[in-house]
């Protein structure tokens, strides 16, 4: 995928890495962007290669620093903006990838960054960071699901205040506020998020998206509903774990392979 100009992709080690790349306009994510992240995701996703993936942004200034609204506020039409968000809703293929992903955020991350950010399983900032959602200063509300998403990680009224008052927040708040799991330095930020991807991959790979999907689809569910998805999980798992263990312990009960052409034992 080199071929892409605002998207990097990179592969190693079963970690896929995805850099935002526009520094030049604080990796402000437009249509171009839009494009070449619904490819890689569903690259990540398809490749059995990959256990679990990064997404940063380049340059010192942001992770991203919301929408180009000089490009999405200027729609040719309600009808194809609609077809093109049905064609390619990558929000949606964000939040249905089964694989684990990791936001390494420093800078700003704003309106649609922090909504990036919020589609990703786990997220460490750095010391500079800081988080905002502004919509409402221009007249508008959060589109990429920042609505649904902010509220499920940092509670109803919490994501109400900062969403109504287009409040920025620091990455030590945002820490208390468990919109971020870890605040580290910049120098550490990579480091460290490539510390739990490597950990992460050690496991088995089914286990690990079994794993998530307990969590991200068991919590729409209700409890009842929930624990009755792990058990099948679970019970999935298990039996697949036996069938292996069994195929495994009948090779070795084989007797060794004979050959053919030889006369009987004399």
């Amino acid at each position: 995928m080199s071929n892409f100009e605002v998207v990097i992709y990179e592969k190693k080690d079963e970690i896929g890495y995805v850099t935002l790349n526009r520094p030049q306009a604080l990796n402000a994510y437009n249509i171009q962007m839009r494009d070449e992240l619904y490819q890689v995701l569903e690259a990540i996703e398809d490749d059995p290669g990959v256990k679990v993936a990064i997404f940063k942004g380049a340059g010192d200034k942001a992770f991203c620093a919301g929408a180009d609204l000089t490009e999405f506020l200027t729609a040719p039409s309600p009808v194809i903006a609609r077809q093109a968000r049905w064609e390619r809703d990558i929000w949606g293929l964000l939040l249905s990838i089964t694989k684990p992903l990791i936001a390494a955020l420093h800078g700003y991350v704003l309106g649609s960054g922090i909504e990036i950010a919020l589609c990703c399983d786990i997220r460490v900032a750095s010391e500079d960071a800081q988080f905002g959602v502004p919509e409402m200063g221009l007249g508008i509300i959060p589109a990429a699901g920042g609505s649904q998403t902010l509220p499920r990680v940092m509670g109803m009224a919490p994501a109400l205040e900062v969403l109504l008052t287009s409040r920025w927040i620091k990455a030590g708040e945002a820490h208390r506020l468990k919109l971020v799991n870890q605040v580290v330095s910049r120098g550490d930020l990579l480091p460290t998020a490539e510390g739990l991807a490597g950990k992460i991959k050690t496991y088995d790979r089914t286990a690990i998206n079994y794993a998530k999907q307990a969590i991200t689809r068991g919590l729409d569910l209700g409890l009842e509903r929930g624990l009755g998805l792990e058990a099948n999980l679970a019970d999935y798992l298990l039996t697949s774990f036996v069938k292996k263990a069994t195929l495994k312990s009948s090779s070795w009960a084989l007797p060794a392979p004979t050959d053919s052409r030889a006369g009987p034992p004399g």
